[in-house]
């Protein structure tokens, strides 16, 4: 790192630096739905280490706490902020403009996980609680 990255229009862009702390999919309802995706894979960063470099993304409040970043252009997905992890700041690995840059290490909420998509046997997982 750094890397950069942005939308699928390029009216977003970004730039991070330093490693991120966690790399994941997520298979929760809330990435898919926002995504429009069956699965959402995510770094996280330290927030002072992401920085804009153009436009505004549009801002969604997901639930209590969460907010939820796209381009308000082509709607790509580009980040997911938490008040129950201030310091954090988690990117779509797919928005970076290598999206090789990093590969999962873990699947998460696969409780959530749509039937027909296949997890990775050799990722750790986490079940998330049942809805």
């Amino acid at each position: 790192m750094p890397a950069e990255g942005g939308c699928l229009c390029g009216a977003v862009r970004y730039k991070v630096t330093g490693a991120p702390s966690w790399s994941g999919i997520c298979h929760c309802r809330a990435c898919r739905k926002a995504a429009g995706a069956p699965s959402v894979a995510w770094l996280t960063f330290d927030r002072r280490n992401f920085m804009l470099l153009r436009g505004d993304p549009g801002r969604f409040v997901s639930s209590s706490g969460v907010v939820r970043t796209f381009c308000a252009a082509c709607g790509t997905s580009l980040t997911y902020a938490t008040e129950d992890r201030p310091r954090e700041i988690d990117v779509t690995t797919i928005s970076f403009d290598d999206e090789t840059v990093l590969a999962p290490t873990v699947e998460i909420w696969i409780s959530h996980k749509v039937s027909w998509e296949a997890a990775d046997p050799t990722r750790p997982r986490c079940t998330g609680p049942a809805e």
